[in-house]
C-alpha cells in the first residue's frame, strides 16, 4: 500500500496532503524534530532526535518502492529515489532520476555561493498557485503510484 511520508519542520503543505490522503485513505507519516499538532486518523508522527539529518535518515530508511515522499531536501529526495519512492517538492517538482544529479550539482554549488556570501537570498514566498501546483503533483503521483 501507498504511504505518504513527510519532511515534517518546514513542511508548507501538510494540510494539502492530509486532504489528498483522506480522498485516497492513505496513510501519512510526519518524521520530524518536534511533535506537531495534527490530530488526524490517518496519520503516524515519528519525532526524532535533534540533528542535521536524523529525520531524513529515517524517511529514507523506512519509505519504499511505492511510496510518496513530500520534501524540498534534494539529497533525501535522490535517497528515496533510489528505493523506487516517489518524492515531490512542496511546490507540486517531482524529483526526477533524469535531472538528480543536474540538481544535487546546483544545490551543491549554490550552498558554495551562499557560503561564500555571493547568493543571499533564499526560494520566493510560498503563493496561492504554489499550493495548487503542490495539489495537483502531489495528486498525479498518488495516482501513479497506486497504479504500479
Amino acid at each position: 500500500m501507498t504511504r505518504i511520508f513527510i519532511d515534517g519542520d518546514a513542511c508548507p503543505v501538510k494540510d494539502e496532503v492530509l486532504r489528498v490522503a483522506a480522498r485516497h485513505q492513505l496513510p501519512v507519516i510526519i518524521v520530524a524534530n518536534r511533535w506537531h499538532r495534527i490530530d488526524h486518523y490517518l496519520v503516524e508522527q515519528v519525532v526524532v532526535a535533534e540533528g542535521a539529518d536524523a529525520a531524513d535518515d529515517v524517511i529514507a530508511e523506512r519509505c519504499q518502492d511505492g511510496d510518496v515522499v513530500v520534501t524540498a531536501d534534494i539529497p533525501l529526495a535522490a535517497r528515496c529515489l533510489a528505493k523506487g519512492a516517489l518524492p515531490l517538492d512542496s511546490r507540486g517538482r517531482a524529483f526526477q532520476e533524469a535531472n538528480m544529479g543536474m540538481q544535487l550539482a546546483m544545490r551543491n554549488l549554490m550552498t558554495d555561493l551562499r557560503e561564500q556570501g555571493t547568493v543571499t537570498g533564499g526560494p520566493s514566498g510560498f503563493t496561492k498557485q504554489d499550493r495548487s501546483r503542490f495539489l495537483d503533483g502531489l495528486e498525479r503521483l498518488v495516482q501513479a503510484a497506486r497504479k504500479r
